[in-house]
């Protein structure tokens, strides 16, 4: 409740904001949490909007508390986007603070049908992960579009060309992903990692997901959590585990210990991306980029066959030689 009347509170600043930000010609200074937004915010803005996140890569969102020079950094924004449902819970006072002085919008909340959302037992209450599902965090774009637009109306055009774009992109990628992992035999689609960070993306692409610690990575795995879920991939037959590039992978480690104690063999399968994307210049420095280096990764792994890029990402593959990345 307290991020939607964060948002609700933020949508009441833009009029205030739009004055100030269309006597400068200088692109909108817009200030996110999460590399995943700002990718979003990046290409629906374009040459409009300069985006400048937070959390970098390899920084676990959960654990993450403000500096005094990330404050500083909001307090010059002329907007913030952050994702909502607790993600950034250690953040929330600050955020809440913002968002009586200036736009300060959760794009989860405002962007996606609440019977879209992934309910849990602990104190998230709604699993905030929803970028694991490209369709669900396309959904994102016409929110920013519609807030950087109001801020900078001599933009809206080219805004909204921008956001229907990407949208297009992003349902080629889902559809993409939903035909890799597909490819899977079975008995083998199981995805096992380090936290429960992959629901969405289980759901959405039809892999069963096993994950050894919960949603949240404040405490660490105790043995039980280790014992059991190597259990559940010596009973399925698992080829492969999965590191996570914002967790520690020592328990990724214990698990395959435990299970090569019950003679089955298991390998790591490779490092997805869960919180964070990659360095910037490689491919999963894009949104994109990382949900199609985990599934190719995944796909591989597991024994099936990466689909065919369809012509609607063509573009981004060309950048980035998706050959490559399913090469690897």
């Amino acid at each position: 409740m307290k991020f939607l009347l964060t948002t609700t509170t933020a949508t009441s600043l833009l009029a205030a904001t739009m004055g100030a930000a269309m006597d400068q010609e200088a692109p909108v200074n817009a200030v996110v949490t999460i590399g995943m937004i700002g990718d979003v915010v990046k290409n629906v803005g374009g040459d409009c909007v300069d985006v400048t996140a937070i959390m970098g890569p390899g920084v676990d969102p959960h654990l993450f508390e403000a500096t005094a020079s990330d404050v500083r950094t909001m307090q010059g924004a002329d907007v913030i986007f952050y994702s909502g449902y607790s993600l950034e819970g250690q953040l929330g006072d600050v955020l809440e603070r913002f968002g009586r002085q200036k736009p300060t919008v959760a794009v989860a909340p405002a962007s996606v049908d609440p019977g879209d959302l992934i309910t849990t037992q602990d104190v998230y209450g709604i699993d905030p992960h929803i970028w694991m599902d490209a369709q669900l965090w396309s959904q994102i774009a016409p929110t920013i579009e519609e807030t950087l637009a109001e801020i900078r109306p001599d933009c809206a055009d080219r805004i909204g060309a921008n956001a229907e774009a990407y949208q297009q992109e992003l349902l080629a990628l889902h559809d993409w992903a939903a035909a890799s992992i597909g490819s899977i035999p079975e008995a083998q689609r199981t995805l096992v990692t380090a936290h429960d960070a992959f629901a969405y993306y289980g759901r959405a692409y039809g892999i069963e997901v096993a994950a050894i610690q919960g949603i949240s990575t404040e405490s660490e795995a105790s043995v039980a959590d280790i014992r059991a879920t190597a259990d559940a991939v010596v009973e399925a037959g698992v080829p492969a585990l999965f590191v996570e590039t914002t967790i520690n992978p020592r328990t990724v480690q214990s698990v395959i210990d435990a299970v090569r104690a019950q003679g089955h063999e298991v390998e790591i399968g490779g490092e997805l991306f869960s919180d964070a994307m990659d360095e910037d210049g490689t491919p999963a420095s894009t949104y994109i980029g990382m949900i199609f280096e985990n599934t190719a990764k995944i796909t591989q792994a597991l024994g099936g066959e990466v689909a065919d890029v369809p012509d609607a990402l063509s573009g981004w593959a060309d950048e980035w030689n998706a050959a490559e990345i399913i090469d690897r």
